[in-house]
């Protein structure tokens, strides 16, 4: 009776303790993600993916999280056809061979009053995976007033060395430095 009532009370225990991670959802109405690059000094270019899913777990009691995000290549967005051709091309994204983008964090960083502050992992493009450091501008969670569920929001910023995923044609005409912008907004599940 005792081992029962140990292994209960152990069962108990990892349940609440699990209870304690919220899941969120991206929505993709309001989730992007950015790249911004100098183009031959004439201009700094902003270009986006339209379609990105993210998947968020949240402990803020323990101030842990986790997030794992793919990207359709497929869905770059320049406002130009001829433009999104090229950088879906074999001499850039090489979308046909490598159709997603994908990151998994391992480690979430907080601030005061449980806000996350920065979100460290592993970049893949093109099937090279190096280590990105993503600042989180702004964050906030609360009951989201349409859908009448928590949600969480956040924008990120980092920056990458585009000739570390194969990437580096025109380098140093157009630059090798790109700055990274994402932009989530996910509904708890």
């Amino acid at each position: 009776m005792k081992k029962l009532f140990t292994a209960l009370a152990c069962s108990l225990w990892l349940a609440s303790a699990l209870a304690a991670v919220d899941v969120y959802e991206s929505d993709p109405d309001h989730t992007f993600a950015f790249f911004e690059f100098n183009d031959i000094g004439y201009s700094v270019q902003r270009d986006r993916f339209d379609k990105v899913n993210a998947t968020i777990s949240l402990d803020l009691q323990d101030q842990t999280g986790s997030v794992e995000a793919s990207i359709d290549v497929h869905s770059i967005s320049t406002g130009s056809r001829l433009f999104n051709q090229v950088l879906l091309s074999e001499a850039f994204f090489d979308a046909s061979s490598f159709p997603l983008i994908t990151f998994k964090s391992n480690r979430f960083s907080f601030g005061k009053l449980d806000n996350v502050t920065a979100v460290e992992g592993d970049l893949t493009i093109k099937g090279i995976t190096r280590p990105v450091s993503l600042s989180v501008t702004h964050y906030k969670c609360m009951m989201h007033p349409m859908l009448h569920k928590p949600a969480c929001g956040l924008n990120a910023t980092g920056k990458v060395s585009r000739s570390d995923f194969n990437l580096g044609k025109y380098v140093p005409l157009v630059s090798n430095e790109i700055t990274l912008f994402v932009s989530i907004e996910a509904i708890r599940q």
